[in-house]
């Protein structure tokens, strides 16, 4: 009995996009799980809570929008400091909150329109930010590199071994970065983990009893919040900048495919989609969730545009969010290897951030700019704080209040240059 050549043809369809699917997720897994590894939240909640923000967002832009959601790089200062500071549960109250403020942004832009958002968070406010979130990290990833705590505080491998195993990880992943052709070019991250880890083997650096003894079933160990308003409005302003990637990345895909995503399903649904994903994944202890750009790049070399692809992806993550042995085996990647991708991590993003100051061509010795620019980077790298009783505000989130208030109170045009 033969089968129906229409039935044939949708099987081979979802066959193929299930496949294109799961290659996608892989080329986000790398990034997906450095978050959560790095700054002590569960890497298996992260991958439940990428599978389920991303359908999230899907039925919030009507399924139109080629995009997979996962860990944003721009919260791990704010949670690092958080969970040292407040502990996870305060920590993810803070997370939260900051998918919120994306939500009130999304009904700026509903009523005000798109410019809303640029005229709000110009690149003189969120170039600098981002430059800080990079830049105040920078004393972690050259600790870690060195075999030490994030604090520097004790040391968990020989500064000699240290430094070789994170300098091969480093030279990999930029080797990669600039060599690699294909697929191959967009996960330099997951190679550079793969070869530092392969290095640390045989130098003793990795304990295997915990993968034997991890199941292969296993529930993530979600995590509820609790409420922690200094954790608020330290964390809420640090989503400043993934809200002006955000706009970037939609833009992006849209490129991509010929489509305006702007208009359709429009930029205050997809931004939606994101405050909300990245709330889901707080109220479950996973990390805020961002678009990837990676996946994006995917999307472009496979031509692959289908929105169900991503649908795919999402439910492939969140299978994997229950196998026990893939956060045991993460959880053995030593300390060095970490730190060797940190190293171009922290600097990278500093560099997302000079370069958004740089493309916006403002003259940045204007008065008013100068100004902007100058405060937010010395408040927040040079640890003024504002204490109120117990309350305390510093580092990036005082760094992003600032600049926010300064460029709407700051009178535009005076002590400009002729």
């Amino acid at each position: 009995m033969s089968r129906n050549p229409n039935t044939s043809t949708a099987y081979d369809f979802r066959m193929r996009d299930s496949l294109v699917g799961a290659q996608m997720l892989f080329v986000a897994f790398g990034a997906l799980v450095l978050v959560p590894l790095l700054t002590g939240l569960d890497p298996n909640v992260a991958l439940f809570t990428a599978g389920g923000g991303t359908l999230l967002f899907q039925s919030l832009t009507k399924r139109m929008v080629p995009i997979f959601l996962a860990s944003s790089f721009a919260f791990i200062a704010p949670i690092i400091y958080g969970v040292k500071t407040w502990g996870i549960p305060g920590t993810l109250c803070g997370l939260a909150a900051a998918g919120l403020l994306y939500v009130l942004l999304s009904i700026g832009i509903k009523l005000f329109g798109s410019g809303f958002l640029q005229r709000l968070l110009p690149p003189v406010v969120v170039g600098p930010v981002i430059m800080v979130i990079g830049l105040i990290l920078a004393p972690v990833a050259v600790f870690m590199a060195l075999g030490k705590t994030g604090d520097g505080a004790v040391i968990l491998v020989p500064q000699a071994k240290a430094l070789i195993v994170s300098m091969v990880t480093l030279l990999t992943t930029i080797l990669v970065s600039l060599l690699a052709r294909g697929m191959f070019r967009l996960i330099p991250i997951l190679i550079g983990i793969g070869v530092g880890y392969g290095v640390s083997i045989p130098m003793g650096m990795v304990d295997f009893a915990p993968i034997f003894e991890a199941a292969w079933f296993a529930v993530p160990a979600f995590v509820l919040p609790e409420w922690n308003l200094q954790a608020v409005l330290f964390i809420v302003p640090v989503a400043i900048a993934p809200a002006i990637e955000h706009f970037g990345d939609i833009l992006a895909i849209g490129h991509v495919t010929g489509k305006d995503y702007l208009k359709e399903p429009g930029i205050h649904r997809t931004m939606m989609g994101d405050g909300l994903a990245t709330s889901l994944a707080s109220f479950l202890g996973g990390p805020p969730n961002t678009t990837y750009s990676e996946v994006t790049g995917a999307v472009t070399l496979t031509r692959m545009y289908n929105p169900a692809i991503m649908t795919w992806a999402a439910l492939f993550a969140i299978v994997l969010a229950f196998i026990g042995k893939i956060g045991a085996i993460l959880q053995t990647i030593p300390v060095p290897v970490m730190g060797g991708i940190m190293l171009l991590l922290f600097g990278a993003i500093t560099v997302v951030g000079l370069n958004s100051l740089v493309k916006a061509g403002d003259d940045l010795t204007e008065p008013r700019n100068l100004s902007i620019i100058a405060l937010i980077l010395v408040f927040g790298m040079g640890g003024m704080a504002f204490d109120v009783g117990e309350f305390s505000l510093k580092g990036i989130g005082l760094a992003g209040i600032v600049g926010v208030v300064l460029n709407l109170v700051l009178p535009k045009g005076v002590g400009a240059k002729e």
